[in-house]
């Protein structure tokens, strides 16, 4: 039961390519960068549901925006690094 409602919520890595028209390239780059997780199961190649919303915004800037890999994880990073610095000033401030 748990294995089919994990396949049910990935998709192959070809699906969502041809779905957002993009290279399989550049997801597995973002996997290889630690960007993205991807999952394998025998030649396949998925990623979750609840990582496309990254995957979106990784595409805009890397298409959209030309941001190269290292651009993207400097980005990420200082995203993260500003959340984290948003939640300890409400923390402060409650």
């Amino acid at each position: 039961m748990k294995n089919s409602i994990e396949k049910a919520k990935r998709i192959s890595v070809e699906d969502c390519c041809v779905y957002y028209s993009i290279e399989t390239t550049f997801v597995h780059q973002l996997d290889e960068h630690g960007l993205i997780e991807l999952s394998r199961s025998g030649k396949k190649t998925y990623i979750n549901y609840e990582q496309l919303p990254d995957l979106e915004r990784y595409m805009r800037l890397h298409y959209d925006l030309e941001i190269n890999m290292a651009g993207i994880e400097t980005i990420r990073h200082l995203l993260n690094r500003m959340q984290e610095l948003q939640q300890k000033l409400k923390n402060l401030q409650s």
